[in-house]
């Protein structure tokens, strides 16, 4: 394995320091902008072209690209119709398959730049994540690339993407991404065949630098219905080991929205000096994984200012729009609510139908509208569409019984009204 950066190259460094100086908050945070008018993030699967054939993909990706894919100028009025919704901008991620696979992908990135704004890029592992077009997209205006890292060792990762040699390849477009100056997000599955490479991967992280980790709870959808999730009481763990992460290192979830609930009741229980192993009931997984985290020295090493995860999901600050202009109000919710050829992207977030049911909370079923955390969590859509068929359905991968929290007065002093 290559030694990691020297602490001048990561990307990481001054974030590191800047995180350190910020006040306390609450431990969520709401955006600045009012998501039923905007957007906080737009992703743009700018093709569904990749060589991989990783387990998980929602795309079930193929090699060749769509004839339908948005063309270079018909892209090009997607980002107009994003930097439309005015400032501050959108954040506009440009994702796949494999962007690379796309001959304009440095020009549309420029294109973003000069419409004002702030691009990443979210590539493969492939031959063609060289430094090269890494600092090809630097020039152009990208000012943050997000790599997937789901095993934290080559045999792990090359199985888990269906390729050998993606693990080498990523490994090196980190390093040079973060010498090139592009911030560095690393984006991790979870499933019960990698969850305990999380500790591991969580060193990486720590070692290499990175902006944030971005730990992915499987959703079964495309070829990801073919693997293990977690389940309700092991996602309850997890979630609890990465709360304990967050005074080491940048964390976020993607598709638990329950991380958020975690987090309320962990900043309460720890004004109280409670035990949030026995009052939450965590498990064996829980320990397993916060023994390895010790043993890596990823607890009680570093005085950081924990990241608040941020109140935003599936069409409530969250859109993503297709290689062919489909608007979803997520990539792992394959429920349409228009199509920018058609529509504009501000009629179809702010007015369509599907759009504002997303922000409705009174729309829950089961324990998440019965939930006092409704309104903090809200539960992934798209896991309640995949398991049950059902949008409003409670999320089945939440163990939590509304109520039983045992100190509902103090939630209001951890930021949940």
């Amino acid at each position: 394995m290559m030694p990691p950066p020297t602490v001048q190259q990561r990307p990481n460094a001054t974030g590191r320091q800047q995180a350190s100086r910020r006040s306390p908050g609450v431990p969520v945070r709401t955006p600045k902008q009012n998501v039923e008018e905007r957007p906080f993030i737009v992703i743009w699967e700018a093709t569904r072209a990749c060589p991989l054939a990783c387990l998980h993909c929602r795309a079930s990706a193929r090699p060749g690209r769509d004839r339908a894919e948005l063309n270079t100028e018909q892209a090009t009025a997607l980002m107009a119709q994003v930097a439309e919704f005015g400032r501050p901008a959108p954040l506009f991620v440009i994702t796949g398959g494999d962007p690379f696979q796309r001959p304009d992908l440095e020009l549309l990135v420029r294109r973003g730049t000069e419409l004002g704004l702030p691009v990443s890029v979210s590539p493969s592992g492939t031959p063609t994540l060289t430094r090269p077009a890494l600092a090809a997209l630097h020039a152009a205006g990208a000012r943050a690339v997000s790599l997937s890292l789901d095993a934290a060792t080559a045999a792990g990762h090359d199985g888990f993407r269906g390729v050998p040699g993606v693990w080498d390849l990523t490994m090196q477009a980190w390093r040079d991404a973060a010498d090139l100056g592009l911030k560095v997000q690393i984006n991790s599955t979870a499933t019960s065949d990698t969850v305990h490479d999380l500790p591991d991967l969580a060193a990486q992280v720590r070692d290499y630098g990175a902006l944030l980790w971005s730990v992915f709870f499987l959703v079964p959808t495309g070829r990801g219905q073919a693997l293990r999730s977690l389940d309700a009481a092991q996602t309850e763990d997890v979630l609890n080991v990465l709360y304990d992460l967050g005074e080491t290192i940048a964390v976020k979830t993607t598709e638990a929205h329950h991380f958020r609930r975690v987090c309320l009741q962990r900043e309460v229980l720890a004004r109280r000096g409670d035990d949030h192993v026995r009052l939450l009931g965590l498990g064996r997984l829980y320990q397993q994984l916060r023994d390895k985290l010790d043993a890596c020295r990823l607890t009680g090493t570093v005085n950081r200012v924990r990241r608040a995860p941020l109140r935003v999901s599936a069409g409530n600050g969250f859109v993503f729009v297709s290689h062919r202009g489909d608007v979803h109000p997520s990539g792992f919710l394959p429920v349409m609510a228009g199509n920018v050829r058609q529509r504009s992207l501000r009629d179809i977030y702010c007015e369509s139908a599907l759009f504002t049911a997303m922000r409705d909370p009174d729309r829950l079923g089961g324990r998440c509208g019965a939930c006092e955390f409704r309104t903090a969590c809200g539960g992934s859509r798209a896991r309640a569409y995949a398991v049950t068929g059902e949008i409003w359905a409670e999320e089945p991968s939440c163990s939590y019984r509304p109520d039983s929290f045992p100190y509902p007065t103090e939630l209001s002093l951890a930021g949940e009204r």
